[in-house]
């Protein structure tokens, strides 16, 4: 992508009057020589991919490992459970359903979207798919959210990064859950500035998030992380559209994630020597996964 900023995005958007997601698919266009039609196409074919895994979720598939499953199936038990009555409403719980399900079918090796990456698979169906089927029956409407999430990825990905293991979880969860911040306000009549205000604000909240899968697997705490991106990034929608601005520029944002980053020690990048990877109960399990792949 030609822009490596948001506030060259923005630019573009307030000179040329053009709204964001009309900015990043022009710029798909133009670096990739094809149509609006072809480009309207492959974003089209991923919804459809994210359509798809939702629905055939399995709450009773666990992963090889044994370490995550069932969850998702769990949450939606819960939703619809006649006893207690939950803190965060209908609405918000099946967002965290979806969260858990896209990650479990992650780990369970079936086919998924990884928007950005796949242990962060979660977080923007997890929106999406609910706002597509309780909002906004718009398929056009929800691939130029798309649009706004990718042009949001691609700018975190050039100023700083998507990999947990150059970044911490930050640079997963914390991308993903900007990139569902910035299309959540699109689709909620929000401008381009405010778009880019929530991408900030759903970062700030989780800058030094660290990177410690447990026996080193992209499920715990993975799949749980995909809920509060999920979560997060709501909540930093709402406040865009609320009128609440970030004290820090966008910009400043992911070059801080990059700094944060940088400075975090390897054995918080993926490498399973810190974190939670490294409690005794982590250790434990590890040492349990290991034994048995040995003997096998």
């Amino acid at each position: 992508m030609s822009y490596q900023s948001f506030e060259q995005v923005l630019q573009k958007c307030h000179t040329e009057e053009k709204e964001f997601w009309r900015v990043i698919l022009e710029d798909d266009m133009a670096e990739r020589n094809v149509s609006e039609e072809d480009s309207m196409e492959h974003m089209r074919v991923t919804w459809d991919a994210m359509l798809l895994a939702a629905a055939t979720y399995e709450g009773n598939l666990n992963s090889s490992s044994g370490l995550v499953g069932g969850d998702g199936r769990r949450m939606e038990e819960y939703i619809h459970s006649a006893v207690t009555e939950s803190l965060c409403g209908e609405y918000v719980d099946t967002c965290i359903a979806g969260a858990l399900q896209m990650g479990e079918s992650n780990a369970c090796m079936k086919r998924i979207v990884a928007a950005p990456t796949a242990g962060a698979c979660g977080v923007l169906p997890a929106v999406l798919v609910p706002y597509f089927q309780k909002r906004c029956k718009d398929t056009d409407k929800i691939l130029k959210a798309m649009y706004v999430a990718a042009g949001i990825g691609q700018i975190i990905a050039t100023r700083s990064s998507i990999s947990g293991a150059a970044g911490g979880c930050q640079a997963e969860i914390g991308a993903a859950s900007s990139m569902a911040a910035g299309a959540l306000v699109y689709l909620q009549g929000g401008d381009c500035t405010q778009i880019a205000t929530a991408a900030a604000m759903a970062m700030k909240n989780l800058l030094g998030l660290v990177c410690d899968p447990v026996a080193g697997l992209v499920e715990v705490p993975c799949v749980k992380r995909n809920v509060i991106g999920t979560v997060n990034a709501m909540s930093a929608a709402d406040m865009a559209m609320a009128g609440i601005t970030s004290r820090i520029p966008p910009d400043q944002v992911m070059d801080a994630m990059k700094e944060v980053g940088d400075k975090m020690d390897a054995s918080l990048r993926e490498t399973a020597l810190g974190g939670l990877a490294h409690t005794e109960e982590g250790m434990k399990i590890a040492e349990k996964m290991y034994s048995s792949h040995k003997n096998c």
